[in-house]
């Protein structure tokens, strides 16, 4: 064996044990007690540790135009951050341009991603529209190794999908064992109300949540569900932020509608009050859909608690606030849409376990193990068992830090989590194999990221 992981407590989404893990040619090839080491073997102490599988996020925008600008993280430093944070392999988001084939997007998100990827990766095709040409496509991104579609219900007059084009989506995603997902919020709607509101002169970060209330995140989650039901195909649903929607996935699941759903690690903190801090420091907090009343934080971690949702993502698209959210300091419209967290997301999602609003497994399930089976990568990925890629995490339960943004590892000149207190952080992280994080610091290498061809949906 190559590497021996010994002394630690290995926990994955089912189980809780004692146990050693050895690693040979990128894979696990060993669970037991008191594995033996032979010459050359490096041995990793996972004594007082946890061992985990890597986190899986399955909702990143590296490298991303967007509003006029690109965010601030590339593929060498949002990957970088994901790896020193615990995550070993996202599945990111390839927009073509308009006119563009989605092949050939596709092409330029490979490029995007060689040389400077630290961590495993797949592709989720977005469909900005849908003439013959792109929809006789759809059948055959699977054969890319791309076996998720993502359609926007939002953001009217840039990617916004009417209807038609989502019914002939979910029509061709049934049919070559794709998952159509969903940004859930209706577009037409959030446009009246963000023009009224401009127009009266309305024009602070916090008017972003007035504009974009929860009944249209739920209007649009119940209509995508409707649709999928007629066509008989899965939907998976992103970044649930609101209890109004939750409420229709719910209704959605008793009738029988296969839809699956995530909610994001911020929602989980912070409140739509975060929007009007002074200064125009709300702006940080402009992503979409917009931050929620505080009752709704207690919603979600009970429907990742209860089953309800079966993932954390991080949404990470990160816009440095100065020179690019202060794009919109006149029109809260124009402050670019998104923030980061790759890094911050396992350690942020742990102090539910902490704190007893999770369990450790459900835990492992919602940020590994879930997105990894639902988006085609278990169990090469998501989970701790012999013959899955080398990919595990020391985890330290009793380390305590604050979270500053000094420390992390983006090129983003802020973190939504400063100053926050946390217990339980990775040190040691492995990807397939190959150490990429010791003690905490980085000693990977941009590029060993590969491309992970995804099977098709089978949930």
């Amino acid at each position: 064996m190559e590497l021996i992981v010994k002394n630690g407590t290995v926990a994955t989404a089912a189980d809780v044990y004692r146990a050693d893990v050895g690693v040979a040619g990128g894979r696990v090839v060993a669970i037991g007690e008191s594995l033996a080491p032979t010459n050359g073997t490096r041995v990793i102490d996972a004594a007082g540790r946890y061992v985990l599988p890597g986190g899986v996020d399955t909702h990143t925008h590296l490298d991303m135009p967007f509003g006029g600008t690109v965010t601030a993280d590339d593929w060498a430093s949002g990957t970088l951050a994901a790896a020193c944070g615990g995550t070993t392999a996202i599945v990111d988001f390839c927009i073509p341009a308009k006119g563009q084939s989605l092949a050939d997007a596709l092409g330029i998100w490979h490029a995007k991603a060689a040389g400077k990827a630290a961590i495993d990766y797949g592709f989720h095709s977005v469909i900005v529209e849908m003439p013959d040409a792109i929809y006789e496509e759809l059948p055959g991104l699977p054969g890319h190794g791309v076996t998720s579609f993502k359609l926007f219900m939002a953001y009217k007059g840039a990617l916004m999908s009417d209807d038609w084009t989502l019914v002939r989506a979910l029509k061709q995603a049934k049919a070559a064992g794709a998952l159509v997902m969903v940004h859930a919020e209706n577009g037409d709607a959030v446009y009246l109300l963000q023009n009224e509101l401009i127009a009266a002169g309305r024009t602070a970060p916090k008017y972003h949540a007035t504009s974009r209330p929860p009944r249209v995140e739920a209007e649009a989650t119940a209509r995508a569900i409707a649709l999928a039901e007629t066509i008989g195909a899965p939907l998976y649903v992103v970044h649930v932020s609101c209890g109004e929607a939750l409420e229709e996935i719910e209704r959605a699941r008793a009738r029988g509608v296969r839809v699956l759903a995530e909610t994001c690690t911020q929602y989980l903190y912070f409140t739509e009050a975060d929007l009007d801090r002074p200064d125009f420091e709300g702006a940080k907090w402009v992503f979409t859909p917009p931050l929620r009343p505080p009752h709704n934080r207690d919603l979600l971690w009970r429907a990742l608690a209860n089953g309800a949702l079966q993932a954390v993502t991080s949404d990470q698209c990160s816009f440095n606030f100065k020179g690019q959210k202060e794009l919109g300091r006149d029109d809260f419209t124009k402050i670019p849409n998104g923030g980061p967290g790759i890094e911050e997301r396992l350690t942020m999602v742990y102090q539910g376990v902490n704190e007893r609003k999770i369990t450790l497994n459900r835990f492992v399930e919602l940020v590994a193990t879930g997105p990894a089976r639902i988006f085609g990568l278990y169990p090469r990925k998501g989970t701790i068992a012999v013959g899955s890629d080398a990919d595990l995490v020391v985890w330290n339960p009793e380390a305590e830090a604050t979270i500053t943004n000094g420390q992390l590892h983006h090129r983003v000149d802020y973190s939504l989590y400063e100053g926050m207190k946390v217990r339980g952080r990775p040190e040691t992280v492995t990807l397939r194999g190959e150490v990429i994080v010791e003690g905490g610091r980085f000693v990977g290498a941009p590029g060993r990221g590969q491309f992970q061809p995804r099977a098709a949906f089978g949930g």
